[in-house]
């Protein structure tokens, strides 16, 4: 198993609450409180990446790489 480090973004929600968003994954969810949100997020990560470790399998062949690109400012503030 390895560990990985996402980005998240919470924000206050209108009707009360919070939403929070994943930078890195398509993957959004709210809570009722900060730590209700932030365990929520934990766990829609960890489905995500489970059923996308599945439908993958083994079909991905080929090189791993990293990619470094500059973003503006404004995005990581």
């Amino acid at each position: 198993m390895v560990t990985r480090k996402f980005t998240v973004f919470l924000e206050p929600a209108e009707e009360g609450g919070f939403i929070i968003k994943c930078v890195e994954l398509p993957v959004a969810t709210q809570g009722e409180t900060r730590e209700e949100a932030l365990k929520n997020i934990k766990e829609a990560i960890e489905g995500y990446l489970e059923v996308r470790t599945k439908l993958l399998g083994r079909k991905v062949k080929g090189e791993k790489a990293e990619v470094v690109v500059e973003a503006p400012s404004a995005l990581v503030a």
